[in-house]
């Protein structure tokens, strides 16, 4: 009997995640993504702005016995995107499998946010998944016959609190995942969407958190417990995986039942 994480058929598959780093040895989106593709048998290449982060990933992973490397990039750029891509294909010979992880917050609204503001979080958040996808997509056509994309969006998106710029953002990129399975079905591409809940990740508590304001992360949750970065990994993993062949164009909500509760009791953002 094959084990599970061959039926998933991720073993030597090339994965190429933006935003693949975090602090010290915080587990973030990306991070957790990584290792646990490269855990399944997937060979990473882990690409963040900071090097150093994104190298540390692959310590971490080297340290498993898994097969990474790591690459500076800044994904707001195309010539870094398709160098990205370049990278994957010079180092393994192929592209199967993308995780748009990239993003900021920003808490303006459509009087107070500054024009400046709003066009670089919808160039951080939508454009570098417009871009980095524009390069990976020929690639996994050429070299995989097909593939599998998933971008991170947030919950946000579905249930609206405000932060304009932001909510706008994740919203669009709902849109872009829907519109990209429709185009690249034909190319045996599949294109899904996670929207995380409340996670505690380095990018959140580098601002600071009490153990208060921890506590009514937890609370907003109907399971009352705090996501991590390795929620989202685990999602990330099974949307490329064999397991989710047959799903395309979907959004999974990665949450702990926090946009079922009626939003006042939800806290910090997302």
């Amino acid at each position: 009997m094959q084990r599970a994480e061959e039926d998933a058929g991720l073993a030597g598959k090339v994965t190429l995640i933006s935003g693949g780093g975090a602090a010290g040895d915080g587990i973030g989106n990306g991070r957790a993504a990584a290792i646990l593709l490269a855990r399944a048998g997937a060979r990473v290449l882990v690409a963040d702005r900071d090097l150093r982060l994104a190298e540390r990933t692959v310590e971490m992973i080297s340290a498993e016995g898994g097969t990474a490397a790591a690459h500076g990039g800044d994904v707001t750029s195309e010539d870094d995107c398709r160098h990205l891509v370049e990278a994957a294909l010079d180092r393994w010979g192929r592209l199967d499998l993308l995780d748009n992880n990239v993003g900021i917050g920003s808490r303006g609204n459509v009087v107070d946010e500054s024009v400046e503001q709003y066009r670089r979080v919808m160039q951080v958040n939508v454009e570098t998944m417009f871009l980095l996808s524009k390069h990976a997509i020929p690639a996994m056509i050429k070299t995989a016959q097909g593939g599998a994309i998933v971008n991170i969006s947030s919950i946000s998106a579905l249930r609206p609190r405000g932060l304009t710029t932001y909510t706008t953002s994740k919203a669009a990129i709902i849109g872009l995942t829907r519109a990209m399975a429709v185009d690249h079905g034909r190319d045996n591409i599949r294109v899904n969407c996670i929207c995380p809940g409340p996670m505690y990740t380095p990018m959140v508590y580098a601002r600071g958190m009490s153990e208060q304001a921890r506590a009514n992360r937890a609370k907003a949750s109907l399971l009352k417990v705090e996501g991590t970065g390795w929620d989202v990994g685990h999602a990330v993993k099974f949307l490329l995986s064999n397991f989710a062949r047959y799903i395309t164009g979907q959004v999974l909500v990665v949450d702990g039942g926090v946009t079922l509760q009626a939003p006042e009791r939800e806290s910090q953002e997302h």
